[in-house]
C-alpha cells in the first residue's frame, strides 16, 4: 500500500510570505497612485525623497513575499508551472511578446527611415505636425540635396529642433538631411562654418551656404528659399563719428560683421562726409556707437533714403559715454520728429542685475518680428543703456517697444560719479524701453533704435540672445524676414478643470478599491462556483459507484469468505 504524503511543514509559514507580498503589492499600488497625482502636480509632497523610497521599499517586499513563498511551497508552484493554465498562459505569453516585437521593430523602422511607411499621417485636430503649404513647395522645387547643420550646445534642449528637422527629411523625397553638432565639442566646425552662439542652423547645397538664426519652420523655409534663389544683399556700416571698427580689436563689431557675411550679406563702410551719397544696394544702414554727433547734413541724407523706403538700425550711447558734451544730435532729433522715439539723456539703473546696476536687462519682450525667437533664456544684456521714450504716434507710423525692462529699473538723469545710484523725482521710473522699433506704412521705411551698443560688440556678442538680437534687427531691417509668409497652425487650447475634493476621493476609491475589489470578487465567486460544482459531481460519482454491483471477479471472492 502507498504511503500518504506528508503534510507539507512549511505551509503554515508559505502563507505569511503570500499575505505579505498581498499587502507589500498594495501598497505599492496605492504609493504608485500618489507618485503620479505628484507627477500630475495635483499636489506637492513636501519630502519627495520619501514617496520614492517607500515605492522602492513596498515593491522589494512584494518580490521578497512571492520568492518566499515559492522556496516554502515548491510543490505547489511546480503543479502550477506544469498545469493546464500555466500552458495556456505561455501560449498567451509568446503571442503578446511576439506582438510587442513586431510593433518594436516596426517603429525602430520607421524611426529610422521616416518614409518607408509612406508619408506620415497627422491625426491631430489642428494639424499640429503638418508643415504648411508654401514649406512643402519649397521642399519640392530643391534643385539638389540640402543639408543642414544644427548647433546645439548641451545647455540647448534640440529636442524641437529634431522634430521640425525631421518633419523636413520626412517631406523632402529625399533632398533634406540634417545632423547635430555640439561646438564646444568641435569648434572648429563652428569656425568653419561661420557659426557664431547657440541653436544656429547651417543650410548646405553644393557650396552655398545660409545659416538660420533659430529652429522654426518660418525661418528654415525663409533660409532655403536664400539657399535657392542667392541674391546680393548689402549693408553698411556708417563711418567718420568715432564708430568702432569692423575689424577685430579691443572694441570692435568684428564678430557680428562676419556673423552677417555668415548669412551672405555684403557688409561694407559708409562715409557720407566723403561721399555724400547712398549707394542704391543699400538694404540697411547701420549706425553703430558713434562718438560725435552725425551731422545735419548726413541726416539730410539719411531721411531721403528711409522716405524712399531705405532702414536704419540706430546704437547710440549715453551722453555720458561719448564725446556728443553740449552739441545737438541732429540724428536724434530727427527721429523724435518724424518717429516719435526719443533717446533720453539718461543712464538705465536696473537691480535686477544686483551685481552690475548699470547692465540693462531685457525682461520682457513685445510681439514683432524681431523678438520671434527669443525667450527668458535669450535675454539681451545692454551695459551702459540709455532708455527710449515712445511718443504720440505719427501719421503711417507704427511704434513697437521692443525689449523693456522691469519695474525695478529707472533712468538715471543726474549720475554722480563714485555715489551710489538712487531713485528721485527727476528720474525715469521703470519699466524702461531698451528698444524701438518704428515702420512707416506708406514708404516702407523702417527704423530701429537701440539706446546702446555694446550689446553687440566683440566681447558679448555670443552672450545669451545679444547675437540674436542684432542679427535679428538688421533681418527686419533689411526685409529679409519677408520673404514668405508662414502663419503656423494655432493650437487648439483646451482647458483642464479642476476637481473638487469629494470627486478626487471618489475618484481614488472607484479605481483603486471598487474596481479591482469587483475584478477579486467576480474571480473568487467563480472559482467557489467551479469548486462547488466539482464537489457536488464528485458525490454524485461516489453514490453512483456505491449502487453499482460488484464485478463478478468480486462477487465469486465474497461467496468464497
Amino acid at each position: 500500500m502507498a504511503p500518504k504524503n506528508k503534510k507539507n511543514p512549511n505551509a503554515k509559514y508559505a502563507v505569511i510570505g503570500l499575505i505579505v507580498a498581498l499587502i507589500a503589492c498594495v501598497s505599492t499600488g496605492l504609493i504608485g497612485v500618489v507618485k503620479g497625482m505628484a507627477a500630475a502636480e495635483m499636489f506637492t509632497p513636501e519630502n519627495p525623497d520619501t514617496i520614492n523610497l517607500a515605492l522602492q521599499i513596498s515593491a522589494a517586499l512584494t518580490l521578497i513575499g512571492l520568492l518566499a513563498y515559492a522556496l516554502l511551497m515548491p510543490d505547489t508552484i511546480r503543479r502550477f508551472l506544469s498545469g493546464r493554465q500555466a500552458r495556456y498562459g505561455s501560449n498567451s505569453l509568446i503571442i503578446t511578446l511576439a506582438f510587442l516585437g513586431i510593433i518594436i521593430v516596426v517603429n525602430v523602422l520607421a524611426f529610422q527611415n521616416p518614409g518607408f511607411l509612406g508619408a506620415p499621417w497627422d491625426m491631430t485636430e489642428d494639424q499640429t505636425n503638418t508643415l504648411a503649404p508654401e514649406t512643402l513647395k519649397t521642399l519640392a522645387t530643391l534643385p539638389d540635396k540640402v543639408t543642414a547643420i544644427a548647433f546645439y550646445t548641451t545647455s540647448l534642449d534640440p529636442s524641437s529642433a529634431e522634430e521640425l528637422l525631421l518633419k523636413f527629411k520626412t517631406n523632402s523625397n529625399g533632398k533634406f538631411d540634417y545632423r547635430f553638432v555640439n561646438p564646444d565639442l568641435d569648434p572648429v566646425a563652428a569656425r568653419e562654418a561661420g557659426v557664431t552662439g547657440d541653436g544656429k542652423i547651417l543650410l548646405q547645397m553644393g557650396e552655398t551656404k545660409e545659416i538660420a538664426s533659430f529652429a522654426s519652420e518660418s525661418e528654415l523655409t525663409i533660409t532655403i528659399i536664400r539657399l535657392i534663389s542667392p541674391e546680393a544683399r548689402t549693408v553698411y556700416f556708417l563711418q567718420g563719428h568715432g564708430e568702432p571698427p569692423l575689424e577685430s580689436g579691443e572694441i570692435s563689431f568684428s564678430v557680428a560683421k562676419r556673423t552677417l557675411e555668415s548669412k551672405n550679406y555684403t557688409v561694407n563702410t559708409l562715409d557720407l562726409i566723403s561721399t555724400n551719397s547712398i549707394p542704391e544696394d543699400a538694404l540697411a544702414i547701420i549706425i553703430a556707437g558713434p562718438m560725435k554727433p552725425v551731422s545735419s547734413g548726413e541726416v539730410a541724407l539719411l531721411k531721403k533714403y528711409v522716405d524712399a523706403g531705405g532702414a536704419l538700425v540706430v546704437m547710440e550711447d549715453p551722453l555720458i559715454s561719448t564725446e556728443f558734451g553740449a552739441t545737438p544730435d541732429p540724428l536724434a532729433k530727427y527721429l523724435t520728429s518724424d518717429w516719435g522715439i526719443t533717446l533720453n539723456d539718461d543712464v538705465v539703473i536696473d537691480l535686477v542685475n544686483t551685481q552690475n546696476p548699470f547692465q540693462a536687462v531685457s525682461s520682457q519682450y513685445n510681439d514683432h518680428p524681431i523678438t520671434q525667437n527669443l525667450t527668458e533664456n535669450y535675454i539681451v544684456i545692454l551695459p551702459q543703456a540709455r532708455s527710449i521714450s515712445i511718443g504720440e504716434p505719427k501719421e503711417n507710423i507704427v511704434q513697437t517697444g521692443i525689449i523693456m525692462t522691469t519695474e525695478n529699473s529707472w533712468g538715471e538723469t543726474e549720475l554722480v560719479a563714485e555715489e551710489t545710484p538712487a531713485f528721485s523725482e527727476s528720474d525715469i521710473p521703470g519699466p524702461l524701453n531698451l528698444a524701438v522699433a518704428g515702420e512707416n506704412t506708406a514708404t516702407k521705411g523702417r527704423v530701429i533704435v537701440f539706446g546702446n551698443s555694446i550689446f553687440a560688440t566683440d566681447e558679448i556678442f555670443d552672450a545669451y540672445g545679444n547675437g540674436n538680437m542684432f542679427i535679428n534687427s538688421v533681418d527686419w531691417a533689411a526685409e529679409q524676414e519677408n520673404l514668405i509668409n508662414i502663419n503656423p497652425p494655432q493650437p487648439i487650447t483646451r482647458t483642464l478643470q479642476p476637481v473638487e475634493n469629494w470627486q478626487l476621493v471618489l475618484m481614488v476609491i472607484l479605481t483603486i478599491f471598487v474596481l479591482p475589489g469587483l475584478a477579486v470578487f467576480f474571480g473568487v465567486s467563480s472559482w467557489l462556483s467551479r469548486r462547488r460544482k466539482g464537489l457536488n459531481h464528485g458525490r454524485q460519482n461516489n453514490i453512483y459507484k456505491k449502487h453499482q454491483p460488484a464485478p463478478p471477479r468480486l462477487q465469486r471472492q465474497q461467496r468464497q469468505k
